[in-house]
């Protein structure tokens, strides 16, 4: 998954009930965090090499967590070939993550931090942009939210790559399957967060008979690290992320010029991918020096 080509301006304290996981419980008490002003920043965790927990570990020298939004990367839409239906799989280090919630996940929305679950095709033929009806979606929205729920996430990220549609007999995308799926799935969360990774079949189906389903994103952003793209998605710039970089691959230099666009555009969003377990705040402090005019500093 290594190639993959990747709430509100102040953070202050998270929703306690809403953050019921596995054990049905949720946190005694939800720290209170100083607040910030600028965008919010995203990372993207690749948790098949690194934990969840590394996000919590930048903040601001002046105050604040660097990070808003945690996104672990990623689940997958997989194809059963008897039923002939989509469903979500988590690999063993996704599934790893979810079910030591309470270490992996807990800490970081103790923090005020969302954490958000990434959903990404795995070479089966399915895919977000070819339910064979809304009844098919309905029923992957289902799993989402249901799984959203067990693990007290707080939303589900779409990654319309690798699905290789037409493998294994399944359909090529159609106008409906994604607008049924995003319906369905703001339906069973009203209040969660639904993200668009600006990318694939699925990102350029999102009207259907009338119907767009822009407005039922939270947010949305360039999948191309290193670029400056807007979104091609009816949502306000407090939503949008044209800016994306690699921690660590994307020169410095390119990350503080694209949070300086980011900030001058009146952008809401910075998005970051792959952040790993080393100290990474010298290079962390490219953008938020930028964003929020402060560096940042790492607590183990």
């Amino acid at each position: 998954m290594v190639t993959l080509g990747r709430i509100a301006a102040a953070v202050a304290v998270a929703a306690a009930a809403a953050l019921v996981g596995t054990t049905g419980t949720a946190p005694a008490a939800v720290a209170k965090t100083v607040a910030k002003t600028g965008p919010i920043s995203v990372a993207y965790v690749e948790v098949n090499n690194n934990s969840m927990v590394n996000v919590g570990k930048y903040a601001l020298a002046k105050g604040g967590n660097v990070f808003d939004v945690a996104v672990i990367f990623a689940a997958n839409i997989n194809y059963d070939t008897a039923t002939k239906s989509a469903y979500l799989y988590n690999n063993p280090n996704v599934q790893r993550t979810l079910d030591n919630a309470a270490t992996e996940i807990r800490p970081l929305q103790a923090k005020g931090i969302k954490v958000m679950l990434s959903i990404l095709g795995n070479h089966q033929g399915a895919g977000f942009a070819n339910f064979p009806s809304q009844a098919a979606a309905a029923a992957f929205a289902k799993q989402l939210s249901d799984t959203v729920t067990k693990y007290g996430l707080d939303g589900i990220d779409f990654d319309d790559e690798y699905a290789e549609y037409g493998n294994n007999g399944t359909g090529q995308p159609n106008a409906s399957s994604f607008v049924y799926l995003v319906t369905a799935l703001r339906n069973l969360m009203p209040t969660k967060l639904i993200s668009l990774y600006n990318i694939g079949p699925a990102a350029s189906r999102l009207s259907y008979n009338g119907v767009s389903v822009d407005s039922k994103f939270n947010y949305a952003w360039n999948p191309y690290y290193g670029t400056w793209g807007v979104p091609a998605i009816k949502l306000p710039k407090s939503g949008l992320s044209p800016a994306a970089i690699e921690i660590g691959a994307t020169a410095t230099s390119t990350a503080a010029d694209l949070a300086k666009r980011t900030v001058s555009g009146g952008y809401g969003v910075y998005l970051t991918y792959n952040l790993d377990g080393t100290d990474q705040h010298t290079y962390i402090s490219s953008f938020t020096n930028v964003l929020y005019g402060s560096a940042a500093v790492y607590k183990k």
